[in-house]
């Protein structure tokens, strides 16, 4: 599971400004590079890499789409005082969680397999990680968030979303708990 988080880090912290539907792709190779030569780098301690890692990736995530879609319903009934407390608590333990695992970059490389346009709206890059024994399908799914600027707001891993993933623990805590104690344990977690 944490090789499969890190894999998620090293592709996903490659993206550094909000981007246009034409120069997705290009963009995202290029973003890549940039990410694997920041790993690649054994001058950098792993504080200045993550610092690095995060600059060029907060730009282009749409991480308060993402904490709205990763909560589901239950987003509608809260305030929005509680929901930018979530959205910042989420986007927190999101990164940190990614971030964690950057010491398990063993030289991975990544191909691009194309784009794929599911709705007009809608944009999914095709990509494998390429490891020295396994391969990896991440699918990063863009979303029109104005004329000019696309972002991402869910990443596939294995044909598993992490909204999707996020959404099911969320809903199991809030079964048998109140959403002030899923902040608390997010803010533990941060």
């Amino acid at each position: 599971m944490l090789k499969k988080y890190f894999i998620l880090l090293l592709v996903s912290t490659t993206l550094l400004f909000a981007v246009k539907k034409e120069n997705i792709e290009p963009f995202m190779v290029e973003k890549v590079n940039s990410v694997l030569s920041i790993l690649k780098n054994k001058e950098l301690k792993k504080e200045e890499k993550s610092s690095k890692i995060i600059s060029i990736m907060d730009p282009v995530f749409d991480y308060t789409l993402m904490a709205r879609l990763s909560l589901g319903k239950e987003w509608n009934s809260l305030s929005s005082e509680k929901q930018k407390e979530f959205s910042f608590l989420f986007t927190e333990v999101l990164k940190k969680s990614y971030l964690n695992k950057l010491d398990l970059y063993t030289d991975q490389k990544v191909k691009f397999l194309g784009t794929q346009e599911p709705k007009k709206n809608r944009l999914v890059v095709n990509t494998t990680l390429i490891g020295e024994k396994d391969n990896f399908d991440i699918d990063y799914k863009f979303y029109q968030k104005t004329e000019d600027e696309w972002k991402i707001y869910d990443i596939n891993l294995v044909g598993v979303s992490i909204i999707q993933t996020y959404r099911q623990q969320f809903a199991g805590f809030l079964k048998d708990k109140s959403f002030d104690e899923l902040l608390k344990n997010l803010d533990t977690k941060k």
